[in-house]
């Protein structure tokens, strides 16, 4: 079907998102012959372009997990990322934090500094370099990332049901080279830019 003739459905099947402009409706990767004219070629699909369709997806998945997280453990989106990361290294400085999680020094810094205060974390001058610092779990902390883990991987396995095992494994496959891509873009922007 040619690409002007094509539009996106919304699950409840119209042509706009339920509960717009808040997208309640979800996307439905199926296209359908649309009624009315054809758009130009110049037309642009804000619900067709790959970075609003990866946003959306994701900004959706990570609120279902929230909600959950939220609810039992009081655990902001930026604080369960700091747990996650630090509940796998034991150890790590926050500019790793940063680094793993993808967000911003800032933000870890106050993510950690909450669950600092709330007990979940300890934050210790790195031995090996006096002015750095060190992000560790406390056992309430351990015991908060134990408890949340099996909540993120049943969520994980709820989200591939739809999918058979090897559309998972090419997703995924897929999905570590978009991500290697565009570090490959971001570091030839950054590089690109002047001093």
């Amino acid at each position: 079907m040619p690409r002007d003739e094509r539009s996106l459905l919304w699950q409840n099947g119209s042509r706009e998102p339920a509960g717009a402009p808040e997208l309640g409706g979800q996307l439905r990767m199926k296209r359908a012959r649309t009624a009315g004219p054809a758009p130009s070629k110049d037309e642009f699909r804000l619900e067709e372009f790959l970075p609003y369709q990866l946003a959306v997806t994701a900004s959706r998945v990570s609120r279902l997990f929230a909600q959950q997280y939220s609810e039992g453990f009081g655990l902001t989106v930026p604080e369960w990322r700091v747990v996650a990361v630090v509940g796998r290294f034991e150890a790590i400085s926050p500019s790793r934090v940063s680094e793993w999680t993808g967000m911003d020094k800032v933000k870890v810094s106050r993510a950690a500094a909450t669950l600092v205060a709330r007990g979940l974390l300890r934050q210790t001058q790195d031995p090996a370099d006096g002015r750095a610092r060190v992000l560790r779990m406390t056992r309430k902390g351990q015991r908060v990332f134990e408890s949340v883990v099996p909540i993120a991987r049943q969520l994980e396995e709820d989200l591939t049901q739809g999918l058979s095992r090897a559309e998972w494994a090419s997703f995924q496959r897929t999905l570590a080279k978009l991500h290697a891509h565009v570090e490959r873009i971001a570091g030839s922007e950054a590089e690109a830019e002047p001093d």
